[in-house]
C-alpha cells in the first residue's frame, strides 16, 4: 500500500516541499497557500485518475498502532477528498475578510499550532484560549481544550462561525465556494455535489486524519524494550531474530543520551507524568484541572462551559506531549513559556483550588531532576512529520 505521501506526490504534485520535525523554517509563514493557481486542467487531470478516489489507510509511523478504526465509516479517506481538504485548510477565503484560514493558527512550519499564548483572528481580535496542535488529532476522542466537539468534522466548522477567528458562517463560506469552479469541480467529484457545511467538514477532517506524528526516540525504544535482556534459545526462529536485530538496530540509530533516559525513567516513574501521558499519543484525552488560571479571580471555566457541570470547573483536554518541544507556549491559556515552567508547576503541586486534580500534588524533584525531564520531552519525543505541502488553490 502506497503511503498518503506517496499517494498525493503523484496525484497532486503541485505543492511546495514542507519540513520535517525539528525543521520548523523552510515552510512559507502566511495564512494562505503557495503563489499561482492551480489551473481548471490540472484539476481535471487529477481528479481523472482512479487512483484518487480509492480508499485507504494512512500507514501508521513507529508507536503508533493500526489507524483504521480511527476513521469514521460515513468519511471515509480518499487522496482527493485529502486533498481538497488540504486546499481548503490553507485558505483563508473561509474567513469573513479572506485573512485568516486553518493554517493561520495551526500552522506546519509552527507545530502545526501557531506558537502564540491566544491565537490572533479577524481584524487582529485575540482570542480566549491557545491553539492546541492538529497533529495526530485522528487518534483523539474529542477535540477542543473542552471536548465540545466529538469529531474533527465538527471542530472544523468550529472556527469558520466564530466572530473572533474566522467570522464567518459554514453556510456563506459553502456559497463563496460555490463561486470558484475549481472547488465546484472537486466537490462534485469528490461528494456528488456542490460545497455544503457538511462536506466541506468532511474534506478538512479526512485532511486532518493524515497529520499524524511518530519515529521519536523514544518509540523506538519502547519497541526495543522487551529485547534488551532477550537471551535467545539455540532453535529460535530465524526470521524472528532478525525482525530483533532490526528493532535493536533501530533503536541504536535514534538513541537518546543518558539525561534524557534518567528523565523517561522520571516521565514514567517518581514525576508520573504517565498517570494522564499514557497511551499511543501519551494522552488519556481525559479532562484535567491543573489549577491553571485560578490565580486570578475569574479563572476560564474550562470544560464547565459545555458541560454545565461544577465538578468540570478548570478542566481541560490532556494533550499529547509528543513534538511538545515544538508548540510552546503551554497550557490552555499559553501562561507557561517553557517546558521547564511546565514542570515547576506540576512540582510545586498545581495551584489550589477546590476541583484540582487528585494526580496534581509536590513531586520534590532536584534540579538534575527536573532538567532530565525537560531534556527527555525535548529530545526523545519529538519525531517525524508526513510531507505536506503547502497547495496552490482554485
Amino acid at each position: 500500500m502506497k503511503s498518503i505521501h506517496s499517494l498525493l506526490v503523484i496525484l497532486f504534485p503541485l505543492v511546495s516541499s514542507c519540513s520535517a520535525a525539528g525543521s520548523r523554517g523552510e515552510v512559507s509563514e502566511v495564512a494562505g497557500a503557495s503563489a499561482g493557481t492551480l489551473s481548471i486542467a490540472r484539476i481535471r487531470a487529477q481528479l481523472a485518475d482512479p487512483q484518487a478516489h480509492a480508499p485507504f489507510v494512512p500507514v501508521a509511523p513507529v508507536g503508533l498502532g493500526d489507524l483504521a478504526d480511527f476513521i469514521p465509516a460515513e468519511n471515509p479517506l480518499t487522496p482527493a477528498k485529502v486533498e481538497l481538504g488540504r486546499q481548503l485548510y490553507f485558505d483563508p477565503r473561509l474567513s469573513l475578510d479572506g485573512t485568516v484560514s486553518c493554517a493561520t493558527c495551526h500552522h506546519p512550519a509552527k507545530g502545526w499550532t501557531d506558537n502564540l499564548p491566544a491565537s490572533v483572528g479577524i481584524d487582529g481580535q485575540i482570542g480566549g484560549r491557545s491553539a492546541p496542535t492538529v497533529v495526530n488529532r485522528i487518534l483523539g476522542k474529542s477535540q477542543f481544550w473542552d471536548g465540545r466537539a466529538a469529531t474533527l468534522e465538527v471542530q472544523a466548522l468550529g472556527p469558520i462561525g466564530n466572530p473572533i477567528e474566522m467570522g464567518f458562517s459554514p453556510e456563506k463560506a459553502a456559497q463563496r465556494l460555490s463561486e470558484i469552479e475549481g472547488y465546484q469541480l472537486q466537490f462534485r467529484a469528490v461528494f456528488g455535489g456542490g460545497p455544503t457545511p457538511d462536506r466541506i467538514a468532511k474534506a478538512i477532517g479526512a485532511f486532518e486524519r493524515t497529520v499524524i506524528s511518530g519515529g521519536n526516540k523514544n518509540d523506538y525504544y519502547e519497541q526495543a524494550l522487551p529485547f534488551f535482556d532477550f537471551e535467545p534459545e539455540e532453535d529460535e526462529d530465524p526470521e524472528f531474530l532478525a525482525r530483533m536485530d532490526r528493532v535493536l538496530d533501530l533503536e541504536a540509530e535514534h538513541r537518546m543520551s543518558e539525561a534524557a533516559e534518567r528523565g523517561r525513567e522520571l516521565f514514567f516513574g517518581k514525576a508520573q507524568c504517565s498517570a494522564c501521558h499514557a497511551g499511543q499519543d501519551l494522552s488519556d484525552e481525559e479532562f484535567h484541572n491543573l489549577g491553571i488560571g485560578f490565580e486570578s479571580a475569574n479563572p476560564d471555566k474550562g470544560r464547565e462551559e459545555y458541560t454545565g457541570l461544577e465538578a468540570d470547573r478548570g478542566r481541560f483536554r490532556t494533550p499529547s506531549v509528543r513534538n511538545i518541544a515544538l508548540t510552546a507556549p503551554y497550557m490552555h491559556d499559553g501562561r507557561l513559556k517553557s517546558l521547564m515552567e511546565v514542570v515547576e508547576h506540576y512540582d510545586k503541586g498545581g495551584t489550589s483550588n477546590p476541583w484540582l486534580s487528585d494526580k496534581v500534588f509536590p513531586l520534590n524533584l532536584s534540579d538534575r531532576e527536573k532538567k532530565d525531564l525537560v531534556l527527555f520531552m525535548e529530545e526523545a519525543l519529538t519525531g517525524t512529520f508526513p510531507d505536506i505541502g503547502i497547495p496552490r488553490l482554485p
